[in-house]
């Protein structure tokens, strides 16, 4: 969700979003979400809700960033896109993933190449298909898990 200073009663956001799979998204402006937000307690609410989950998926992520192996971030980075797009099909190059984790390319492949030699994935040239997603939760760990139950429990 992009729009979160708005949400928090700012005048704008200082950051650009960005699609980073295919699937659907919907855009509102500025002035109809401060509009929206005026008129609806349980739109706001929700809204509100959502920044939390937001705050504890940051923190999450500061947290294996600093902690964790490439290899649990990206089973965890994995998991996070099959929630979202309820799909275990990804469409993604090495390259991309690399950016999404701020790690170099080679670390990646290798990656990829650890989580296929377990079996927990299928890998080819800009495609991946989760096969083991219990396998994949495993391998993340600790690291994955928190903002899902947040959501869970704010959301539904």
């Amino acid at each position: 969700m992009s729009g979160l200073a708005i949400v928090m009663s700012n005048h704008r956001s200082p950051n650009d979003a960005f699609v980073q799979l295919a699937g659907r998204a919907v855009r509102i402006t500025s002035d109809d979400l401060r509009e929206v937000l005026s008129q609806s307690t349980a739109f706001r609410q929700l809204a509100q809700r959502f920044v939390q989950v937001f705050m504890a998926q940051v923190a999450q992520t500061a947290l294996a960033n600093g902690r964790a192996k490439i290899e649990e971030r990206l089973a965890r980075w994995l998991l996070m896109a099959q929630d979202r797009l309820d799909d275990s099909n990804l469409t993604l190059t090495h390259e991309f993933i690399a950016l999404m984790l701020g790690v170099r390319r080679p670390g990646v492949t290798d990656a990829l190449n650890d989580l296929e030699g377990k079996g927990l994935i299928r890998s080819s040239r800009g495609a991946l298909r989760i096969i083991d997603r219990h396998g994949l939760e495993a391998t993340a760990g600790g690291i994955y898990g928190v903002p899902e139950a947040e959501y869970k429990r704010l959301i539904g």
